[in-house]
């Protein structure tokens, strides 16, 4: 079924909002905001372990890294299925969720880290790699679909070299 308009706009909202929410709460006081390492920017504070720290941690972890990922695995798990089942392949489904844990993985592992033991004995520009790690995940994300989507990896192509890519039959036989 076609996704309609309402739906689409009130998910819009509420990603925005669900980051807004995340966002706001260390401006609060749940959670603490520092400049990263290399004093380039700004990143959560994982040099304290306090309480405040430790809940907000994992309650961020869980609702931004561990219940997404979950959603991932389970619906392209279910188009995986489908796709199966036609045997008309379009992407590699697995894809989005192991991009999602090597871009997020590093630096969720060093934040929920430093809740249990001080990180400070790290030099600070390996604890700088995690956060730029996960900064490339826009860039990263728009290449796996761009290149996993077959429309428009011939659109690109056909961009970058003037041919149309000519589209082999198929035999969807089911033995």
């Amino acid at each position: 079924s076609r996704l309609q308009w309402s739906t689409a706009a009130s998910m819009m909202v509420f990603a925005w909002l669900f980051a807004a929410f995340w966002a706001v709460m260390p401006l609060l006081g749940w959670g603490e905001y520092d400049y990263e390492p290399l004093r380039t920017c700004c990143t959560l504070d994982y040099s304290k372990g306090d309480r405040n720290y430790v809940t907000f941690l994992f309650a961020l972890s869980t609702f931004n890294f561990m219940i997404p990922g979950f959603i991932m695995m389970t619906a392209y798990q279910s188009v995986h299925q489908k796709f199966r089942k036609t045997g008309n392949f379009k992407f590699n489904t697995g894809l989005p969720l192991k991009t999602l844990v090597i871009c997020w993985g590093p630096y969720c592992l060093l934040c929920s880290y430093a809740a249990v033991e001080n990180v400070m004995f790290i030099p600070p520009k390996y604890r700088m790699i995690p956060a730029l790690i996960a900064k490339t995940v826009p860039t990263v994300d728009a290449f796996v679909y761009a290149l996993g989507n077959e429309n428009y990896r011939g659109g690109i192509w056909q961009f970058l070299t003037g041919q149309k890519i000519e589209k082999a039959e198929v035999d969807n036989k089911t033995k």
